[in-house]
């Protein structure tokens, strides 16, 4: 069996995040997806609109992952791959090179992104750039 992991916030979730949980998955024969906690969001200066227990809610429920696990920091992906006996990492294209450090431990593998969509388009087109302007009350 082939193991698959991406990582991502996964934040109003679209069309571009399913595609790529699409293709993550074609790669192999099980899907784990390393979401983003808040915490780990607010460590990296992000704010996510929906909280980390949603997000992975709606992972979860999409036919292509079979896994949801926490992504409380940047260096613990090595520690994932190992632990979960991955094959084959997978993140987009904007990330190239990023992560090529791991290719000691499985294959490592950029998909090209979905044009003209992502949730920084989404969140600039709704006009909720600005934190205080979507933070809940």
């Amino acid at each position: 069996m082939k193991k698959v992991i991406t990582y991502g916030t996964f934040d109003l979730l679209h069309k571009g995040h399913v595609r790529l949980l699409k293709r993550a998955k074609a790669l192999g024969d099980d899907l784990t997806v390393c979401v983003s906690t808040d915490e780990f969001n607010a460590e990296k200066g992000k704010k996510a609109y929906t909280s980390y227990e949603d997000r992975k809610y709606v992972l979860e429920a999409i036919r292509y992952v079979d896994h949801v696990i926490p992504e409380k920091g940047w260096d613990q992906k090595i520690k994932d791959v190992k632990d979960n006996n991955i094959d084959i990492f997978v993140m987009g294209d904007d990330w190239e090179g990023q992560f090529d450090f791991l290719k000691d431990y499985c294959e490592v593998v950029y998909l090209p992104r979905t044009e003209g969509i992502s949730t920084t388009k989404i969140k600039h087109d709704l006009g909720l750039n600005d934190d205080k302007k979507w933070e809940a009350k």
